[in-house]
């Protein structure tokens, strides 16, 4: 369940603020993904509070963005959908990413979060120039013209964290265990 062994041997690999910034970044998935051990699918299902949000559902949902988030690094703003011309049925479909669908696994949801992160580690290692600057898709949230590489990896690290402390205030409620302390 560990995703922290490829960025910390890429870590060793790389130095400086690469290095850095793989280690941020597979700390903030352990945490995450150490929140589901050993939940079942159901539990990794189960909604604990009054928002839809659940464990398995914040890993996909992380897993999506890693994924834009790092396509919009090589490929710019094409990697992210026309926000402005969202249908109901794309939120609906938007929102699905933060829940466990039938027939979806937990091991599978994982699986699926170590391979984005794989592909985000090699990217922080070899990518030419982590100023490289891209401009930001048209959206209500963004406020900026642009972001560089390296700002893209500290909103994807922020964000990794954000949805580790939701997932652990659900685990908790679901058994009593915590990620932390």
């Amino acid at each position: 369940m560990t995703t922290t062994s490829t960025a910390v041997d890429k870590a060793t690999d790389t130095t400086g603020e690469r290095a850095d910034l793989l280690v941020a970044l597979a700390k903030q998935r352990h945490f995450l993904s150490f929140t589901a051990r050993e939940l079942t699918d159901e539990q990794a299902g189960e909604r604990t509070t009054v928002s839809e949000l659940c464990v398995g559902g914040l890993i996909k949902h992380v897993t999506v963005v890693e994924k834009l988030w790092a396509n919009f690094i090589v490929d710019g703003p094409s990697a992210f959908p026309d926000f402005s011309s969202f249908t109901a049925e794309d939120y609906a479909r938007r929102a699905d990413e933060f829940r466990m669908l039938p027939g979806e696994t937990l091991a599978g949801v994982l699986a699926a979060y170590r391979e984005v992160a794989a592909r985000t580690d090699e990217l922080v290692a070899t990518l030419p120039d982590l100023g490289a600057i891209q401009p930001l898709p048209k959206a209500p949230w963004f406020k900026d013209e642009a972001w560089s590489a390296r700002r893209v990896l500290f909103h994807v690290i922020a964000e990794t964290a954000q949805h580790a402390g939701h997932a652990d205030i659900i685990r908790e409620a679901i058994d009593g265990a915590k990620s932390m302390g």
